[in-house]
């Protein structure tokens, strides 16, 4: 267990933060300067000014990712500004570079105006290949990504919407089918209506689940009809006509429930009203809903995740942004659609029926075996399949859909070449 001592000098010691920036080529010799700068480098300007498609030739804009919040709903820790922020988004960069070799600059803005922040991230296109959007709050976090993917013409995506969305998008097709339960018949009921909740909603949707068998579940009680209080456009969809105005209300007789919210709402007596074989994915950070062994004190049938790492079914975002990034760079995306999302949700859960878990991830979690079942629906982060899989089916749903600006790409060619980083990556 780390201590709050533990985390300040971790970020503190020998060069204070945790990122930095390290040169790709050599500049010891009288060459090397001439070719870095002056006169060397106005002949790669030359080619990106005749075509500017050569810049993902000559510059690092094709491996470059922005991560850039302006510090209004950090982590669990709420609106405490950009700067605060920091550490999240460099940490950010650390797991973009560790699970996909991808490079970051995190940017925190402080601004607080929705429109303001769109134009200065829109001015800011040339300098990357995509934007990852990150601690944003809600509703002002689904007008900046709109209209920034309308705006822009690389990547953009706001992984606390989506990468949850995604990562709990597998962990349900493989608990349905564990559970025996058809997507299309399931109850759903959802703890929590901002950011995250309603795209696991419309995910869930694209998969299968029926929209008027969800029911949204805020700090106003149920979405229903006619609701006033607390509504936005984006709450609207969701609203359903039922007589239950409460989570405890909603619960019964509920298939699935999806905590995005707060710890501590679901009692084990909710859980007790939930339907046969219930599968209950709560995902408050740091603390859930309600406890793994609460929950399986009470029902032994069920099937559950959490966000946390001390509990089987981690739903743990870094299964998603690095490889869906990975495979849209790659491929030169001009966006992030959503088939290229439920392509990542599909592959992550495909991974997690194989029986071929390699033995450095056994070895990495200090396990004997993982085997699909209630205790493993989902891949581990550190399993080098993530990379290769999540990341083809990403670029492949690019390719497929017309949005890949890439020419003459080769699937194959590109997965042995994910084969290769997944390996060097493995080693270090």
């Amino acid at each position: 267990m780390i201590t709050r001592q533990d985390a300040l000098d971790y970020h503190e010691k020998n060069r204070p933060g945790k990122i930095e920036v390290i040169s790709t080529k050599p500049c010891r010799t009288q060459k090397d300067l001439s070719l870095a700068y002056t006169p060397g480098v106005a002949e790669p300007c030359r080619e990106i000014h005749k075509d500017p498609a050569a810049a993902y030739r000559y510059t690092s804009k094709g491996n470059l990712v922005a991560v850039i919040t302006d510090g209004s709903a950090v982590l669990g820790l709420g609106n405490i500004g950009p700067l605060a922020g920091k550490p999240v988004m460099e940490g950010k960069g650390i797991l973009f570079k560790r699970f996909a070799d991808i490079d970051v600059f995190d940017l925190e803005l402080n601004v607080s105006n929705p429109d303001e922040f769109i134009s200065i991230v829109k001015s800011m296109e040339p300098t990357f290949g995509g934007i990852n959007l990150e601690d944003i709050k809600a509703p002002e976090c689904f007008y900046i990504e709109e209209e920034l993917k309308k705006r822009m013409n690389i990547p953009v995506f706001h992984d606390d919407q989506h990468g949850t969305a995604i990562i709990s998008g597998a962990a349900l097709i493989n608990a349905a089918r564990l559970q025996d339960k058809a997507l299309d018949e399931l109850k759903v009921v959802f703890s929590g209506a901002g950011a995250a909740a309603v795209s696991c909603a419309y995910l869930y949707v694209r998969l299968g689940v029926k929209m008027e068998n969800i029911m949204l579940v805020d700090s106003k009680g149920v979405v229903y009809k006619g609701r006033t209080d607390g509504m936005n456009k984006y709450k609207e969809p969701f609203a359903v006509d039922t007589p239950k105005r409460t989570l405890s209300q909603a619960l019964e007789g509920a298939d699935l429930f999806a905590g995005l919210s707060t710890a501590g709402l679901v009692s084990p007596a909710m859980v007790e009203s939930m339907a046969s074989r219930p599968i209950i994915f709560a995902m408050a950070n740091p603390d859930p809903e309600i406890g793994y062994d609460a929950a399986r004190a009470v029902r032994s049938d069920l099937v559950m995740a959490t966000g946390r790492s001390d509990f089987p079914n981690q739903v743990n975002n870094v299964l998603g942004f690095p490889f869906i990034f990975r495979g849209a760079l790659d491929v030169r995306a001009s966006t992030i659609n959503e088939e290229m999302k439920v392509a990542a949700t599909r592959a992550l859960a495909d991974i997690a029926i194989r029986p071929d878990v390699p033995e450095m991830v056994l070895d990495a979690y200090g396990v004997d075996s993982l085997k699909f079942g209630p205790e493993y629906i989902i891949p581990k982060p550190l399993d080098p399949r993530v990379l290769v899989e999540e990341s083809v089916a990403v670029a492949k749903a690019a390719i497929d859909t017309g949005v890949a600006q890439a020419r003459a790409f080769c699937l194959n060619d590109y997965r042995n070449r994910l084969e290769k980083l997944a390996r060097n990556i493995a080693e270090g």
